[in-house]
């Protein structure tokens, strides 16, 4: 604890901060890389659609199913172990991923990775309730999410540059590196509370929880009906994000406008842009000027909903720069968003349950990802092809069944009520 006496509470707090943020863009780069390296992939795995959407969907399956132990871990195991542990295993799936030979190799490289990395927000969400003010929630998320942004831009352009020099595996090897690093980073200098640093509790939490009280805890909160317009829309906004912009929406610009995969690459780092800006702005517009959060997410969610109408009728019409602007405006309103749902969650229930409540909600996303990306394959593939690419038809139906998605997600939305925090 020596460095606590150099650094004070706003510098330690900044520093343990920044090593997960820098942890979290990892996650998304493992969560979006499959799209710039799609076709690539589907040839030298020998993989079709439906199958690489399997593929893809193993980091979403894996990742969906351990956000019930994830919230357990961070609100009895703590913070800085949960984190070190699964970054540990994250580091160690991305060179599994990266040296596969076969499809069956890749897939447990990507769930390994799934596992890993699964843990990563819901933990950072745990550690900003204990080390920041309560009207600093969601704007700290914001800005979390914000250097998640970073992590998707490394996916997009650097990662279609890299896998041009040196192949699609040996990013993966390369990151998987980085990875296993960052997890020792991680167990040196980030603690769990202030008070494990001696510093004064911001939140004082009076009671403590065991396993089996918070699984009782966890039905209650599956119980309580404020609690499902925001998985719904976690669920249908996220799914939106996942499928598209983190797997097909790279086949859909090369194949149906003809771009390069780095002219491609470019259009989806419009996602990360989006995300970058719009995540840490939304927060503040929620925290500091409205001070209201049910008017922005409406808000978003009417935007989402008009974007895919826009792609849905013009699938393969939309000028170069019409792209750009639709790939953003999915970065801001399909991510950007998601620190004001999660926010909202926490509101509903005690600080204790911070972790749990949050990592229940962050069920939803990745079940739907993990659905929705081999669903598109199979949509694509119902369509047919014309020589090795799919169809403009198979895109435009796989962009209605998003549509439809973001109709949901707007109903949902006029459904949500906030609560002052506890």
């Amino acid at each position: 604890m020596e460095f606590k006496y150099v650094l004070g509470f706003r510098r330690y707090r900044a520093l343990a901060f920044g090593l997960i943020g820098l942890v979290y863009i990892l996650v998304f780069f493992h969560r979006n890389a499959t799209a710039v390296v799609a076709i690539d992939m589907m040839q030298d795995l020998n993989a079709e659609a439906v199958l690489l959407g399997l593929l893809a969907g193993g980091y979403f399956y894996s990742y969906a199913f351990m956000q019930l132990p994830t919230g357990l871990l961070s609100d009895s195991w703590g913070v800085r172990k949960t984190i070190a542990f699964t970054t540990l295993i994250a580091g160690v799936g991305s060179i599994v991923f990266g040296m596969s030979t076969n499809i069956g190799m890749a897939v447990m490289g990507r769930v390994i990775v799934g596992i890993g990395v699964s843990t990563v927000y819901v933990c950072a969400l745990k550690f900003i309730s204990q080390w920041y003010k309560k009207d600093e929630f969601a704007t700290m998320n914001g800005v979390l999410v914000a250097l998640g942004g970073i992590g998707l831009l490394i996916s997009t352009m650097p990662l279609a540059y890299l896998s041009e020099l040196l192949g699609w595996r040996s990013p993966f090897i390369i990151i998987g590196v980085v990875t296993i690093a960052l997890c020792a980073l991680v167990w040196m200098f980030v603690r769990n509370k202030p008070e494990d640093m001696e510093f004064k509790a911001l939140h004082p939490v009076n009671k403590v929880h065991s396993h089996s009280s918070i699984v009782r805890e966890g039905i209650r909160i599956l119980r309580t009906r404020e609690f499902w317009p925001l998985a719904i829309w976690l669920f249908c906004g996220m799914s939106i994000y996942i499928s598209f912009g983190g797997l097909w929406g790279g086949p859909y610009l090369i194949q149906t406008y003809g771009l390069s995969k780095i002219e491609a690459s470019r259009i989806l780092s419009m996602i990360a842009v989006g995300m970058i800006f719009g995540s840490p702005f939304l927060g503040f517009l929620s925290d500091k000027v409205l001070k209201r959060r049910r008017i922005v997410i409406l808000s978003a969610s009417s935007l989402l909903l008009l974007n895919m109408l826009i792609l849905t009728l013009f699938t393969g019409s939309l000028p170069i720069f019409a792209l750009y602007l639709s790939f953003f405006v999915m970065g801001v309103v399909a991510i950007g968003i998601n620190p004001l749902i999660y926010a909202t969650v926490k509101d509903i229930f005690p600080l204790e349950l911070a972790g749990t409540s949050t990592g229940l909600a962050n069920f939803f996303p990745f079940i739907g990802g993990a659905i929705y990306q081999p669903l598109l394959g199979y949509i694509l593939e119902a369509n047919g092809k014309v020589g090795d690419a799919y169809t403009l038809a198979g895109y435009r139906w796989a962009i209605a069944a998003l549509l439809i998605t973001s109709a949901i997600a707007f109903v949902s939305t006029l459904l949500i009520r906030e609560r002052k925090p506890e």
